[in-house]
């Protein structure tokens, strides 16, 4: 049987107090009690494991590094013990396209991929939701997924790649992709991907994508959208840009003198952003000259850093946010608004 978005959200109880919340964890903030989602978690499956090998894609080689061990268990004990209440899962990088292998590939492993996230969430509808994967750059493909898994699975929304082999975010042969989800008014969360041609020898930066072209690549496509007006286009898809910013807070007054007469304030103010990676002890501040407060969501980051590590990390954000105001807003009231829960 399949679940529709709206059954979905509500068997998930996301604006419902069906959990006791403070069970995952004390709380001892003001702004406390408050369900807290998680929107930048990774679940890495069977499906997508296998996958990535039939389209001859090792991670190792492409990332710098070999994908994390995940289980559902560990995720879920992960979860209680940080305090989270529910979690967006989505696929992580490598992106699951190789033009070597063929778009129709690529179709068949997004398809399988997408049906065992649902079935994950079936399972675990009260910690769960998904965002589909597609198979960009393949435009037909990748709109027939998204009617496929918003109408019948019940996808929150869709995973994108900054660039999926080399076509990035903004690319006019996107649009039709674009249009889809901007009259389903979808939620995008952006992940990055490397850029097909880089520095990897004898460069530090090419031997771990984490520390340079992870986020190089997330500002890449972001002022991609900007400078192709694909927000302006599109002006009811919900984009969530990872890892606090990545480096457009710096390229903020570098884009307005050198894109004008794109309006870049307003345009990067409409975006969300998770906070994941590391926001303290600075990042959030800085994030927060770019962003509006009221489009900040939280992202961990599971599995690519140890439980203990994002358990810590998670502490330090919890106590800044509550001094600033924003504990409230940042775990629960702007992570509803975006899922369309209020």
């Amino acid at each position: 049987m399949r679940m529709r978005r709206r059954s979905f959200l509500r068997l998930a109880g996301i604006g419902a107090v069906t959990i006791a919340l403070g069970s995952f964890g004390a709380l001892n903030f003001t702004s406390a009690p408050v369900r807290k989602i998680d929107f930048h978690a990774h679940a890495i499956l069977p499906s997508y494991v296998e996958g990535l090998k039939k389209l001859d894609i090792d991670a190792q080689s492409e990332e710098g590094f070999p994908l994390p061990k995940w289980t559902v268990d560990a995720h879920l004990k992960f979860m209680d013990e940080a305090g989270i209440d529910f979690t967006v899962l989505s696929m992580p990088t490598p992106h699951i396209y190789n033009s070597a292998v063929g778009e129709k590939a690529a179709c068949e492993v997004a398809r399988k991929i997408n049906n065992e996230l649902y079935e994950l969430c079936r399972i675990y509808p009260d910690r769960f939701g998904f965002v589909a994967v597609l198979p960009l750059p393949g435009v037909e493909g990748s709109v027939e997924e998204i009617r496929y898994t918003m109408s019948t699975l019940g996808a929150l929304g869709v995973k994108v790649a900054s660039n999926s082999d080399g076509v990035y975010l903004g690319d006019e042969r996107l649009d039709p992709v674009f249009k889809e989800l901007n009259a389903r008014r979808a939620l995008v969360i952006m992940h990055p991907s490397p850029a097909p041609a880089l520095p990897r020898i004898d460069v530090v930066t090419g031997k771990d994508m984490d520390l340079f072209e992870y986020p190089a690549d997330t500002t890449r496509a972001v002022l991609n959208l900007l400078a192709n007006k694909t927000l302006e286009k599109y002006s009811e898809i919900k984009f969530i840009v990872p890892h606090c910013g990545s480096f457009l807070p710096y390229m903020k007054q570098r884009a307005i003198t050198m894109m004008s007469p794109i309006d870049i304030e307003t345009s990067l103010k409409k975006m969300y952003f998770d906070l994941a990676g590391d926001p303290m002890p600075e990042q959030l501040d800085i994030l927060l000259k770019i962003a509006d407060e009221n489009h900040l969501v939280y992202g961990s980051d599971y599995p690519y850093n140890s439980a203990q590590i994002l358990i810590d990390k998670k502490k330090a954000l919890d106590e800044a946010l509550d001094e600033r105001g924003l504990y409230k807003k940042v775990y629960g009231e702007n992570a509803e608004k975006l899922l369309g829960i209020v």
